[in-house]
């Protein structure tokens, strides 16, 4: 049976067992007009109402189809006031069930709002005690409530964002009180000290926090089974004003009181299964998401409500899942060890690191030079000297196939250097990932994994992992000792520098630009020479003292042309668009006030000169062979001009 004929068959078991709406539907059929009475039978049809059973089951559901009035009366959504539901006439429910209401009223001192700190959102739904004893108690709601403040790790717990306006953390409260004629000085928050599981978009639509304090709430209990149809239900929760449902039906509801305590009873449409959603009709708008689905018969709850679309059905979590997830069950494909778990950091001693050449400026042959970019007298005085330098490459940390000139006093890259050979790639697999000091410099000067103790700081490969791999003598795939060592050498904490994770959003086409390159039909001869830093300032963000996360990053790709023995050379940004406002700035535009704005992380291609005067460093050999420089005025006003860049969407967007 589909869900527009289970309507059509709920229509008809309502109307024979109350004459008076049959003799209500009778008399609209004849007058032509739809009396309130026969509309709590015959619901407005939702756009998408015949696909509501294609629906994802207990997982991922349009933005839009949060929270709905399915019924458009006889569901009313009762107040509640000093934990005491506040009863009105229920005509389209059995006798008796103001009784059953007020046995299990109890049950709403445990359920509270999901109020956020530093956001701009005050609250973003509703929770509930599911577990917990003495000072400390686990509380149930919605993975899309969480995820407002909070990020999944990989071992399913959940870690607060930062405000990308601000920098400050998120953080939660629980607060159970909110109700109606409720004062601040009522107010019962505790605070959220974990995020105990924060479901991937894949899994059913739960997240667990962890809540402590003193006068904490009890736990409300799960029923032992699934809930079935026609079961009398109730759902308590904040709704909060919801334009996605009818104004006029709201208004009639709502009386245009919300974002208070309220619990709204109502029937369950449809059991859960394999194929089909548990659906109730109980009353909800934005701001229940999270609220607990209680059985009027003895209080427990039967599940999580986390959906619904107007006039059609709301949608909830079923009661074994919860159970699952809260006993650290269900699906686990999501949860297994990564097998590039970490090993305890080591240490290589000079000894461990001889015979690496470096970084060579003359790979590309041809005759053609492709030099480590200059420095500005102040950054060259804080390079790290290793203790094996030669006078040939001064300031470089060596290893296989790449080099690094290193910051002693961020403890972290100014720049690194790589020779590619995409004709010789031999592929290493990543396994349990070991990182390292460099023992040629001085321990104090390098960052180690402490600094990295955040989850939201990840340890940033300069030169990628696989860039270095090749080997002209390892034949076509067999492993190679040289490959091998040129993979180790880049988990060296020399090579790492702090990024956050927002710049995971814009990550993807930047590591990907320079196999998309190294495949230009622009260039020849599948060699590159990659040069890759942060962009260092002074206000960069201190996680802890000492430890600086740039907010952006730098790249510089030389090859040989492929129409003639010259150099091909091009620069890109990982950035919200910092650097680019100050080029403006620096150079008196009136576009760096004129509503810029910085958005989330992208990759642009940028022309050299630009990155030079931004940066202050010396890319005067690149210049002339960047494809943006025929976009550079050739006058000495350059620094009134705009500068040139491209944002890039895909790789397509290269100018290569």
């Amino acid at each position: 049976m589909t869900m527009s004929e289970d309507r059509l068959e709920s229509v008809r078991t309502r109307l024979a067992a109350s004459p008076d709406l049959a003799a209500a539907v009778r008399e609209s059929i004849v007058s032509g007009a739809v009396p309130e009475a026969a509309a709590a039978v015959i619901p407005p049809t939702a756009p998408d109402v015949l696909s509501a059973d294609r629906e994802p089951l207990e997982s991922v559901v349009p933005v839009d189809a949060l929270e709905a009035i399915v019924q458009r009366v006889g569901r009313p959504p009762l107040l509640v006031r000093n934990d005491a539901v506040e009863l009105e006439a229920l005509a389209d429910f059995p006798a008796g069930t103001d009784v059953r209401i007020k046995a299990v009223e109890a049950g709403v001192r445990s359920v509270g709002r999901v109020e956020f700190l530093n956001h701009r959102l005050s609250w973003g739904g509703t929770g509930w005690v599911i577990d917990g004893t003495g000072t400390s108690r686990v509380v149930a709601t919605n993975r899309h409530v969480a995820k407002l403040v909070a990020r999944r790790l990989a071992d399913g717990r959940g870690v607060f964002l930062r405000s990308p306006a601000t920098g400050a953390r998120y953080g939660a409260n629980m607060d159970f009180k909110e109700e109606v004629g409720s004062l601040p000085a009522d107010a019962r928050p505790f605070q959220v000290t974990e995020i105990v599981h924060l479901a991937d978009d894949t899994a059913p639509d739960v997240a667990l926090l962890r809540i402590t304090g003193t006068g904490l709430p009890d736990p409300l209990p799960l029923a032992r089974d699934e809930a079935g149809v026609e079961e009398l239900v109730a759902l308590i929760g904040y709704p909060a004003f919801d334009s996605r449902n009818d104004v006029d039906d709201q208004a009639r509801y709502f009386h245009d009181l919300y974002d208070v305590k309220r619990f709204a009873p109502g029937k369950v449409m449809q059991s859960l299964s394999g194929r089909t959603v548990l659906s109730h009709d109980c009353t909800s708008l934005g701001g229940n998401s999270g609220s607990p689905l209680i059985r009027l018969e003895d209080g427990t709850v039967a599940g999580l409500h986390f959906a619904g679309v107007y006039g059609v059905a709301n949608s909830a979590v079923g009661v074994r899942t919860l159970k699952d997830v809260l006993a650290g069950g269900g699906p686990r494909a999501f949860v297994l060890p990564s097998p590039s778990e970490e090993r305890p950091d080591g240490v290589h001693g000079p000894e461990q690191l001889t015979g690496r050449a470096g970084y060579d400026p003359d790979f590309l042959g041809d005759g053609l030079v492709a030099p480590w970019p200059g420095v500005p007298d102040e950054v060259r005085a804080q390079l790290a000297r290793p203790s094996d330098e030669v006078p040939a490459k001064p300031f470089e940390l060596r290893y296989t196939h790449f080099g690094v000139r290193f910051s002693t006093t961020r403890r972290q890259p100014v720049m690194t250097a790589v020779n590619i050979d995409g004709r010789y790639p031999v592929r290493i697999k990543r396994g349990r990932d070991q990182w390292f000091a460099d023992g040629r410099i001085p321990p104090a000067a390098q960052l180690g994994r402490a600094a990295y103790a955040d989850p939201e700081i990840d340890r940033g490969h300069m030169v990628r992992r696989e860039d270095p791999n090749w080997d002209p003598a390892a034949r076509s795939g067999s492993t190679s000792a040289v490959a091998r060592q040129a993979n180790d050498d880049t988990f060296h904490y020399t090579n790492a520098a702090p990024q956050h994770s927002d710049l995971n959003q814009g990550k993807e086409l930047w590591l990907g630009l320079e196999d998309y390159i190294l495949d230009s039909a622009r260039t020849r001869g599948f060699q590159a020479c990659v040069f890759t830093g942060p962009v260092a300032r002074d206000d960069d963000p201190e996680i802890e003292p000492g430890v600086l996360v740039p907010r952006e990053f730098w790249k510089l790709v030389a090859m040989v042309d492929a129409d003639r023995p010259a150099l091909h050379a091009t620069a890109y940004l990982l950035s919200q668009g910092d650097l680019i406002r100050e080029l403006l700035e620096k150079r008196d535009r009136t576009e760096a006030v004129e509503g810029f704005e910085l958005g989330p992380y992208r990759t642009f291609q940028i022309a050299i000169r630009d990155l030079a005067d931004a940066t202050g460093y010396d890319l005067s050999a690149y210049s002339a062979a960047d494809p943006l420089a025929a976009d550079l005025p050739e006058d000495e006003a350059a620094h009134r001009a705009l500068p040139v860049y491209v944002p890039l969407e895909s790789l397509e967007d290269l100018r290569t």
